[in-house]
């Protein structure tokens, strides 16, 4: 495996990076056909940070199932499980799901707006009711066909008054948050459910009448079980999402 030299990015965690570093090797680089990973000592000198980084970034790793650290084995790899695709089960950001199956991702019909929070909003925002919170839809395709409807509340206190023309709403909501905010979405609560949807977002999305959408209602928190946004996502059938189940 080659050396790394990573930088500390916005609010991202060095641990997160090593983390997406590693899964990066085990589906496709210097780890794509190994059954183990080498030793927290060869890691840490190869990428060029400290053990305690390195066993952070193999603790996410482990909950996620890619691998299993076994005393007096080493690290395993769970090569059926890093083989798998449009995990429901973890924070994933879009653009890497349509990536994944082959597609080239876009961003168009993007809507921005401010609006004050209404209290079912505030109450998930941890935000006083009337609040100002800046509203972004858009729409996500994979290659030409429409496969996702985004809305998106963050509260507009977290920008600190930045212009947000100087924002690329294009780009996930993770990634907005993460450069231009410096937070790191650790954790992500997601209600689930097959919905009809509104005729406009089907409109947008060009589905077949009787088709249903699958909605993520999520609130997405930072450390500190801190909530920084909502977001209401509509997924076309175009994907096929697995869940990976664990018994402890």
């Amino acid at each position: 495996m080659p050396e790394y030299h990573l930088s500390h990015l916005g609010g991202k965690l060095m641990s997160t990076q090593v983390s997406a570093l590693l899964i990066r090797e085990l589906k496709e680089g210097a780890y794509a056909q190994a059954e183990r990973l080498p030793s927290e000592v060869e890691l840490s000198e190869q990428i060029g940070v400290s053990r305690t980084v390195i066993r952070d970034a193999l603790s996410d790793l482990e909950r996620e199932g890619l691998i299993e650290r076994v005393r007096g084995i080493g690290t395993v790899i769970n090569r059926e499980i890093v083989k798998l695709k449009s995990r429901l089960d973890l924070k994933f950001e879009y653009n890497e799901l349509i990536q994944e199956v082959g597609y080239q991702p876009h961003t168009d019909s993007l809507l921005l707006r401010r609006e004050r929070a209404d209290g079912e909003l505030a109450g998930k925002l941890q935000i006083d009711e009337g609040d100002p919170v800046l509203v972004c839809e858009k729409r996500i395709l994979a290659g030409n066909r429409p496969v996702i409807y985004s809305i998106d509340y963050l509260p507009d206190a977290l920008f600190g008054g930045r212009n947000y023309n100087d924002i690329d709403w294009s780009r996930p909501v993770f990634d907005i948050l993460d450069r231009y905010c410096g937070l790191t979405v650790v954790t992500d609560i997601a209600q689930v459910q097959a919905v009809v949807g509104d005729p406009d977002i089907r409109r947008r999305l060009e589905v077949a009448e009787g088709e249903a959408l699958l909605l993520l209602d999520e609130v997405g928190y930072c450390k500190l079980s801190r909530p920084v946004m909502r977001s209401f996502e509509f997924y076309t059938s175009f994907f096929a999402f697995t869940l990976l189940r664990k018994k402890f």
